[in-house]
């Protein structure tokens, strides 16, 4: 794995586990640390021994608990629209990912980092987590696709509370309206359930698992047939090895082995 000044990268069993990694900052995403992101994420995209991806933070206080004020204080009406579409597109490319990705949340999943949370499919966070969108307390909005993804997980009400309050919210609460998935006790927990979680999904078809993201993304875009997409992946399911694997695995009363072909 190649190194990052920003995070920590290891390859297990299959698994790209990212970790952000700036301590001093609680793990503040800064411009260096999210373009390092969009470099790791390329690389689940390209190496084919990556079957999925655990994104979380160093220590058990923060996954994220921000951006870098520093750098937000230095915008302007001319770099802060390339600084949210910068973000935007490097968590788009965590959401468009075919193979699954998992965020760990452990502490603090703030600003930026709650909007990172929301890129992933899939969010498992620790009992002392806190998911919050505070940006209108300095004067902001979310960039990073807050208040496109906040809806759609929680629902139009909670998620303008949310964000036009700058409120925090627990893991049990986070939990309650469907934020994340599960909330464990700690981050031995958490990266446990997240590898046992994504060892399941691994051993399904993976171009199914990759159609099946692609179709519930295209509840985001407006402009897409979501019904057609699925009707169009379901028909390219029918022309692959894995779908006569696993037709044929079931009634043989066998676990299939998938390919991903």
């Amino acid at each position: 794995m190649p190194e990052f000044e920003t995070l920590e990268l290891v390859l297990e069993g299959g698994i790209l586990i990212i970790t952000i990694s700036r301590p001093e900052s609680l793990n503040a995403l800064n411009v260096k640390c999210i373009n390092e992101i969009k470099e790791a994420i390329q690389i689940a995209y390209d190496d084919t021994s990556v079957k999925g991806v655990i994104i979380t933070g160093s220590e058990e206080k923060a996954f994220v608990a921000g951006a870098d004020i520093k750098e937000i204080s230095a915008l302007n009406e001319v770099n802060a629209r390339k600084f949210a579409e910068n973000g935007q597109e490097t968590f788009a490319s965590i959401e468009a990912c075919e193979k699954p990705v998992i965020a760990a949340v452990n502490g603090y999943a703030l600003g930026g980092g709650c909007e990172l949370a929301m890129a992933c499919h899939l969010r498992i966070a620790t009992e002392n987590a806190k998911f919050g969108q505070p940006e209108v307390n300095l004067g902001l909005i979310p960039g990073y696709g807050g208040t496109q993804r906040l809806p759609t997980l929680v629902g139009r009400g909670k998620a303008l509370e949310l964000m036009m309050t700058g409120d925090l919210i627990k893991a049990q609460e986070a939990l309650q309206l469907g934020l994340v998935n599960y909330v464990v006790a700690d981050k031995a927990a958490l990266m446990d359930l997240a590898k046992k979680i994504l060892g399941k999904v691994m051993s399904k078809a993976p171009l199914a698992v990759g159609m099946v993201i692609n179709c519930v993304n295209a509840v985001y875009h407006k402009e897409e047939n979501g019904y057609q997409l699925e009707a169009n992946c379901f028909s390219n399911c029918t022309h692959t090895s894995d779908f006569a694997e696993g037709t044929a695995a079931f009634v043989e009363k066998r676990k299939p082995a998938f390919q991903g072909e």
